[in-house]
Formats: structure tokens, sequence, C-alpha cells
């Protein structure tokens, strides 16, 4: 049976990986580039990156609430955390860059130092509930990859699912996850993996593992599944 260690590290090669992509995405990108709008409405690429940057602070904080048992929210407020976006967003290219690099880099830097037994304690997300410390990695990892496809550098999430191999299963499952508010009693199927929702669950939706992503994070309406599709909103 893998360990919460195990996983924990496993999560995190992939988490290392899509930063390595991320910076082969932006590295060229200059003013005119990251001002340009995003594939979500309302925030450029300048603001992805920012929500990127300061979301790798915020889970970095989470794991430091998981290691040491010390209360340490992941935002002071949702207003602080969304303050905090829009300034990041207004800087000059060349500090958008760093500041994206650098923030990936202390979440790297602070997961790879945990100790094994740290990985199965647990810290409270945004919305109170518990999470442990490998949790809070996938919810990283689930990040980059939403994020990357927002981009609209010509990711789209079944290159980035391509990119990740089996821990695509494990972002699907956190979006199913995060979404279960919002779905139905269904059965999941793409890309060799099986999904359940519901203790005796109806309708099958398939589709590649890309397409599940987009449609469980509100990227697509689903109409590129095949089944019984309910229509969910977009997960920010």
């Amino acid at each position: 049976m893998t360990t919460a260690s195990e996983k924990a590290h496993a999560l995190l090669d992939g988490v290392r990986k899509l930063d390595d992509e991320w910076a082969r995405a932006i590295g060229a990108l200059g003013e005119p580039e990251l001002r340009a709008p995003s594939a979500l409405p309302g925030w450029s690429r300048a603001h992805v990156l920012a929500h990127l940057a300061r979301n790798a602070d915020g889970l970095r904080n989470l794991l430091t609430w998981a290691n040491t048992g010390v209360e340490t929210p992941m935002y002071p407020s949702p207003e602080a955390r969304d303050a905090d976006i829009e300034a990041g967003a207004q800087r000059g290219a060349a500090d958008i860059l760093a500041d994206f690099v650098a923030s990936a880099g202390r979440f790297e830097q602070y997961a790879a130092a945990m100790p094994d037994d740290a990985w199965a304690r647990e810290a409270r997300n945004r919305q109170g509930q518990p999470v442990t410390g490998a949790v809070i990695v996938r919810m990283r990892l689930s990040e980059l990859t939403i994020h990357l496809a927002d981009l609209d550098r010509g990711y789209d999430l079944d290159r980035v699912c391509g990119l990740l191999g089996p821990l695509t299963e494990d972002v699907v499952q956190h979006a199913i996850t995060s979404r279960a508010a919002h779905l139905p009693a269904l059965r999941l199927a793409g890309g060799g993996f099986e999904w359940t929702m519901g203790a005796a669950p109806g309708e099958t939706v398939t589709g590649t593992e890309g397409e599940l992503l987009a449609w469980l994070s509100g990227r697509s309406d689903g109409s590129a599944l095949s089944g019984s599709v309910p229509r969910i909103p977009a997960w920010s």
C-alpha cells in the first residue's frame, strides 16, 4: 500500500515537471503577451501568473501548518488574496516572471524538506476542510495543470494531461472532490481510468482525461463527452 509520503513525493515529481513546462511556456513573454487576455474571463496572462505565484505561497503556508501543527492559513482573507493577485498582475514583466519562478521554487523546496511522518498530518483549506500534506501537493499539481491551459499559449488539457501520465488520475480525482457539490451520481471513464460518484451511480460519462477535466473545471460545457452531461459552474 502506498504511504502518504510516497504519494506526496510522486505528486511533487509532477509539480516539478509542470514547473519546468511553465518555465518553457512563459520564458519569452514580454509586456504585450502578459497584458493579453488569458482564457479566463477578465484575467490577463499576468493575472494567471500572479495567481499561481500567490497559490504557491499559500499552499506552502498549508504545508507549514501540516508540518508544524501551527495554524497557518493559506491567505489572510479572500480580500487579501484578490488584492495580492491584482497588485502582482500590475508589476513589470520581468518582476512577474521572477515572482512566479521564485514562488514555485519556495514551494518545491519546502515540500522536498518535509519529514516523512508530516505528510499524513492535516491543515485546513480555504473552505475549512481538513487536507493532508499529500493532498496539498495534489492541490498545487491541479492548479498548475488547469491554469497552463488557461494561459492560452498552445496548451489544452489533453496536452497537459499527456505530460502528467498516471498522475492525471490524481488531478481528475481532485477536480471531482472539489466539485462534489455540483455533481450527481455518475461514473466517469477516460484514459483507462474510472471514477465513481455516489453509492449507485447511473449515467456513465466518457471522454479523454483532458475533456473530463475541462468539463469538471468549468472550462467546457461537456459537449465533447459521451453520455448525459450536467452543466457545472467554472472553477477559478
